[in-house]
């Protein structure tokens, strides 16, 4: 049993990415935390194939000691994001949150001024903490009728140009209208397009790896 887990630890160590479950590391490597939903939990693949793991394989290989924690959930809203990072930032004290939510808020229809307040408040919170955020910009199907949805999406760049942020593009822009791009359910990406979703969001990453 000894030997099992000692060959556990191993291999996450390995792997570079860290689950925010995890107990902080005792090197003194920079933390990039991501505070996201079911995209960036790899719902339904594998976590090793998902875009997060993907960045943690694409800083290592630029030579960068940048240790990524995934502290993304599946189903995560944005008042549920900013209830967990309090602790979040306590353990693993992050140098950069990347703030992949509000998907899940639109999808629920929720308040956009909600929305609007709570991005804020992980800013704030994020900020306060001596770690740099960024915002990662959300769409929803036009469906939800144009006033919500302009709302919705103009939500992220206006707290963005507010708050003097970085704003990531829409993930899943570079796939939206492929439907092969998506599992059944026609809402979360398959494998073989996650690294199309890095490198959506990659231009305004590197630079924060300097």
């Amino acid at each position: 049993m000894l030997k099992r887990v000692l060959l556990l630890v191993v291999l996450l160590a390995a792997s570079g990415m860290v689950r925010a479950d995890a107990a902080p590391g005792a090197d003194s490597a920079p933390v990039w935390l991501v505070l996201g939903d079911s995209i960036s939990a790899a719902y339904g693949i594998p976590l090793a194939q998902g875009w997060v793991a993907l960045l943690q394989q694409r800083l290592q290989a630029r030579g960068t000691t940048i240790r990524v924690v995934n502290a993304s959930v599946s189903g995560e809203t944005s008042a549920g994001g900013l209830a967990r990072l309090p602790a979040l930032l306590a353990r693993h004290q992050p140098r950069v949150v990347l703030v992949e939510l509000g998907g899940n808020d639109g999808l629920r229809a929720l308040p956009v001024a909600r929305l609007r307040d709570n991005l804020q408040q992980i800013v704030a919170l994020s900020r306060q903490a001596g770690a740099r955020p960024v915002l990662f910009e959300m769409r929803i199907p036009s469906n939800y009728g144009p006033a919500y949805v302009e709302q919705f999406v103009a939500s992220f760049g206006l707290v963005a140009k507010q708050l003097k942020v970085p704003l990531a593009p829409f993930l899943l822009g570079p796939i939206a209208t492929d439907a092969t791009a998506f599992q059944a359910d026609g809402i979360h990406p398959i494998a073989a397009v996650q690294n199309r979703l890095l490198d959506a969001v990659w231009p305004t990453l590197e630079p924060l790896t300097r």
